[in-house]
């Protein structure tokens, strides 16, 4: 069999590339409008082959033939994080992805999308094109998978849609399960992930450097344990963290520590605050993963305090300030759940590379995708 090359559209930092990469693809083409994550690509990947820039203004003729294509149009538009107006403009890109599949007529597509792409009315267009219109050689297949049922430290659930002018080709079946349920090997862990990295941070900043990519000078290429940094949260915030127990989260806060949006909202949004636990998968990673307001995202490390006189049956537990690790998550414990390699190269300020560490699909998932593909490139 020939070497399969694949194009991989909204490319993000590469985490689709990254899977399918594994199992033997090779990329002839990227596009990826954000130019801090194209620069990613680019230091990853070569330069030679991505475009920094708008999607819409590619022509066809930059448009290689390819074998596959992959790439997740973006999805705030219908996500349940974002705007739910059907005609946001970010919804309609998956057209722009149908052009590229006329263009490149590869033998198979894969999108990539939120949980809930699979309900939307761009979905049901997408459905239609198979059915009667320009996409009607390829067979679909599609589903939501969880991320952590394919060896991925982390639950993230995505609809996968697979075209196919080869033969239908079906979901991959899960490798993991909660448990080690139905025969398959445990859920991977956030200690089996990011356990062995040190919990106390030297650092709070990036390194001073930079690199040109597309003519322009940017910060990075940085190494994984560069943007293993921590944060100066207020003395406040760190008494906080010191009452969230593993799997906790604001209710595990003393009242008068709550800010009052909290305080008068005593249901609901129960994940922020929140705290991994070692032993299980982490939660989504999304763009703010170093906000513990925005989600689960502090370190799972923590050690009961002993109680104090009268303390006994208190609501409220504290960590011990000296065995428990009251931070969130650094950015390169967030790559690695999201299952980027150790030795990735980022470019881009702090805010930039978090992005483009939430916006990724986990590369565990991709490879379980690309093995599924891989047979039907001959």
């Amino acid at each position: 069999m020939t070497t399969p090359t694949m194009i991989d559209l909204f490319a993000g930092a590469g985490g689709m590339t990254v899977g399918f990469a594994d199992e033997g693809f090779v990329p002839v083409l990227a596009v990826e409008w954000d130019r801090f994550a194209a620069a990613t690509y680019a230091a990853n990947w070569g330069e030679d082959h991505i475009i920094p820039g708008d999607i819409t203004a590619v022509k066809r003729r930059e448009i290689p033939r390819a074998d596959l294509v992959i790439g997740g149009p973006p999805c705030q538009g219908f996500s349940n994080l974002g705007l739910k107006a059907l005609d946001d403009p970010r919804n309609q890109l998956w057209r722009e992805y149908m052009r590229f599949i006329n263009t490149a007529k590869p033998k198979v597509f894969v999108i990539e999308n939120v949980d809930r792409f699979s309900k939307s009315p761009e979905f049901d267009m997408l459905v239609n094109e198979v059915d009667h219109g320009l996409l009607r050689q390829y067979e679909l297949s599609h589903g939501v998978l969880n991320a952590a049922d394919y060896g991925v430290g982390q639950r993230r659930r995505r609809t996968i849609v697979i075209g196919s002018r080869v033969g239908k080709i079906e979901l991959p079946a899960p490798t993991h399960a909660r448990g080690g349920a139905s025969g398959l090997r445990p859920w991977r862990t956030v200690r089996e992930v990011i356990g062995e990295l040190a919990t106390r941070l030297d650092s709070t900043e990036l390194p001073a450097s930079k690199t040109v990519f597309f003519g322009e000078p940017m910060p990075g290429a940085f190494k994984g344990p560069d943007i293993h940094f921590g944060r100066n949260p207020r003395p406040f915030s760190l008494e906080r963290y010191s009452y969230v127990p593993p799997g906790g989260g604001r209710f595990n806060v003393p009242t008068e520590l709550l800010p009052r949006c909290w305080r008068e909202k005593p249901t609901g949004t129960t994940d922020v605050m929140g705290r991994m636990r070692w032993d299980f998968p982490s939660h989504t990673i999304r763009t703010e993963f170093f906000k513990p307001e925005k989600g689960a995202y502090l370190h799972p490390q923590w050690v009961e305090a002993r109680q104090q006189p009268g303390e006994k049956g208190s609501r409220f537990i504290k960590g011990d300030p000296q065995l428990s690790v009251n931070r969130v998550i650094t950015h390169y414990e967030a790559s690695l759940l999201q299952d980027f390699p150790h030795d990735y190269l980022w470019v881009g300020s702090k805010t930039a590379i978090a992005k483009q560490i939430g916006n990724a699909v986990p590369s565990g998932l991709a490879r379980a995708i690309a093995c599924q593909v891989k047979p039907f490139m001959g």
